[in-house]
């Protein structure tokens, strides 16, 4: 049995996660390869929701996954669907393959399935079921008996998946033996729903993780018996942490929220995850717009990628400087706003700012990895006085420190330009007159100011605070 080739119809793609969590970095890269491969070719990229497991399956999952899409820039078109509604489709699908014998009753008891099992691992072989119940007279079945209904899988002869990454793969039929694809309780299997939600969406191409492989041979005969034509299948190898081991948590295995939470622009989270299993050359800065141009499934890598969250920190800081500053600005208010939840950096943005903030944009971009250096550079903006100092600014912040700090604060009073230029020549001049170094000035400054040793350049922060703001935060400093 073979997969057959497709015609030349349009590409329609889907992804379809199951909504048991959040969208985690394996189904974004997913998600991604299937929407860069419909932006590719003018196809389509689909949204199925896989949501028949009712336990696990949950709304704010759902949600979630939904608001982790769009945060990534994959839009998906039409409405998404769901799995759990077409219950009855799939239900239709298995009466056929039955009415057509190409699956039969099964009437095997839990207990029976049980001593199956138990026969294979004493006899350290791998467990399948030969049901009875397949070459059986239905007419023996007992009467008000709960059955399954098993797919009449063929036993002889091979099973071929012609892969465009994994190559051409050879399954014997013997080793697969007859799926169930509908439950005893009338619910269809995870298999069938597949096959018949992928052929009634028009879907030509099947993109998802190697670890499906072996469904796309059980899968590939249900397409078979059901008389209709096998997409063509690319399955992505999966993903690693740096040392090799299977991708978890502790490798940064976390959901699409977490790293915009993180500080990560959706621009280069797109760029890194693309280039976790395909590459265009040694390029390694990929722009959304190179990626649908140069984006072909033939070219993604067979070999497990390894994630290395200091390269997306470095990729990140790359389309940082790369962003328009009013860009980037909008990119921290919705951030301040979405990690804020009303507390005082919403207030203070409610309260004017904002405008602070995008000041300070252009002289912390270059030294800026993540959206989060942008906030922690820039909270001395919206910290109330008197100010906290931390340990170090305390320690710089000393009796002679703050006595200097009183001798400069009636320089700085009116005067005629408040710009970051006029500020440092006032304070040069200042130095000079106390033939002192500019840093033995303008760190002591730093410290009363932002609290802490470590801030945007010193005269763009005094420019951006403004003069009543700058001379109140200097006198609480020097007293």
């Amino acid at each position: 049995m073979s997969n057959a080739a497709p015609t030349n119809a349009p590409v329609v793609v889907r992804f379809a996660p199951s909504p048991t969590g959040y969208l985690h970095i394996g189904g974004a890269r997913t998600a991604l390869f299937n929407w860069l491969y419909a932006k590719a070719k003018g196809g389509k990229f689909l949204l199925r929701i896989e949501d028949t497991d009712r336990e696990r399956n949950s709304p704010e999952a759902v949600a979630a996954i939904l608001d982790g899409l769009t945060w990534l820039g994959l839009d998906w078109d039409g409405e998404p669907v769901s799995q759990h509604e077409r219950a009855d489709r799939h239900r239709e699908a298995a009466e056929k393959l039955l009415g057509d014998g190409n699956a039969y009753r099964c009437y095997l008891t839990q207990v029976e399935l049980a001593a199956m099992r138990e026969a294979a691992e004493a006899e350290k072989r791998p467990f399948r079921v030969d049901s009875p119940w397949r070459d059986r007279d239905p007419a023996d079945a007992p009467g008000d008996a709960a059955f399954a209904i098993r797919l009449r899988a063929p036993k002889d002869g091979e099973t071929v998946i012609r892969d465009h990454v994994q190559g051409e793969v050879t399954f014997a039929n013997k080793d697969l033996d007859d799926l169930i694809i509908l439950r005893s309780d009338g619910s269809p299997t995870y298999n069938l729903a597949v096959v018949v939600d992928d052929h009634d969406m028009g879907i030509t191409h099947v993109i998802r993780g190697v670890d499906h492989l072996t469904n796309a041979a059980r899968q590939a005969q249900i397409y078979s018996l059901l008389g209709w034509s096998v997409p063509e299948w690319a399955h992505v190898p999966l993903i690693h942490g740096p040392d090799g081991a299977k991708l978890s948590k502790r490798h940064g295995a976390l959901g699409a929220e977490t790293y915009r939470e993180m500080g990560y622009l959706p621009v280069a989270m797109r760029n890194y995850l693309v280039r976790l299993g395909w590459s265009h050359g040694d390029d390694e800065i990929l722009s959304t717009e190179k990626l649908i141009e140069w984006f072909d499934i033939d070219t993604i890598n067979k070999a497990p990628a390894r994630f290395d969250i200091q390269k997306l920190e470095a990729l990140n800081g790359h389309w940082i400087r790369a962003s328009g500053d009013d860009e980037l600005f909008d990119s921290l208010v919705h951030l301040l706003r979405h990690l804020a939840h009303g507390d005082v950096v919403a207030k203070a943005l409610a309260a004017g700012a904002g405008p602070k903030l995008r000041a300070l944009v252009p002289a912390m971009k270059e030294r800026s990895k993540t959206l989060l250096d942008f906030i922690d550079g820039g909270k001395f903006l919206w910290a109330e006085r008197p100010l906290g100092l931390d340990e170090k600014a305390e320690n710089l912040l000393d009796e002679a420190t703050r006595a200097m700090i009183a001798r400069l604060v009636p320089k700085l009073e009116h005067l005629p330009e408040w710009s970051a230029e006029a500020l440092e020549a006032k304070v040069r001049e200042f130095a000079e007159a106390e033939e002192l170094k500019l840093g033995k000035v303008a760190q002591p400054l730093r410290a009363a100011l932002t609290g802490t040793t470590v801030s945007p350049p010193i005269f763009d922060v005094m420019a951006v605070l403004g003069e009543e703001e700058t001379v109140h935060r200097l006198r609480d400093a020097a007293h």
